[in-house]
């Protein structure tokens, strides 16, 4: 009877497993040109810094099941603000894309898939805003995140602050992924 109930619970145990189907792959996020250290091509090109101010190339793979669109952040948690500072913020990137080519979200360039907004950084105005933190502050990590979203539309524009751009993107997310890299001065 012990046998036989062993049985019956392994072969319930092998249909549940089944009835999942195959593992889902997990959303990610690659770059050609960040990861580890940021080099002069991502820095700003103001507030003391000398870099090209370009930026990087991101490629995701594996969006969920009903991913309409996609946003893009940059994030430096390290800045001495009290609540971080936000270099990059892009959205309704649309659900067919799946890579931006480097240089795509700087100021002046029409790298972006139409329709794509970027919306004011902590630099105060749209685009990428590379990084460029205090000198002798140590080394700095700037969080790039790509969110796959549940509408095609977030319904802001390019003026909407970074706070309300980040609450919208919580609010509507269906997965999210990120790389890290650092720079110092």
């Amino acid at each position: 009877m012990e046998r036989c109930t062993t049985l019956i619970a392994g072969l319930m145990t092998a249909s549940l497993v089944l009835a999942q189907g195959p593992a889902s792959k997990t959303f990610t996020l690659s770059s050609n040109d960040v990861g580890g250290q940021a080099t002069l091509q991502q820095v700003f090109n103001g507030f003391g810094c000398t870099g090209a101010n370009i930026s990087p190339q991101l490629s995701w793979q594996h969006a969920p099941e009903g991913t309409k669109s996609f946003a893009v952040t940059m994030y430096d948690p390290d800045a001495p603000t009290g609540s971080g500072w936000w270099h990059w913020l892009a959205f309704d990137i649309p659900a067919t894309v799946n890579e931006l080519p480097s240089g795509a979200g700087t100021p002046g360039k029409s790298g972006m898939p139409a329709g794509v907004i970027q919306s004011r950084t902590d630099y105060g105005s749209p685009g990428y805003g590379g990084p460029c933190p205090p000198e002798g502050h140590g080394p700095h990590q700037y969080l790039v995140t790509v969110y796959a979203l549940s509408t095609d539309k977030l319904g802001l524009d390019a003026e909407a602050s970074p706070a309300v751009v980040g609450y919208t993107l919580n609010s509507k997310k269906l997965a999210k992924a990120s790389i890290v890299f650092y720079y110092e001065r």
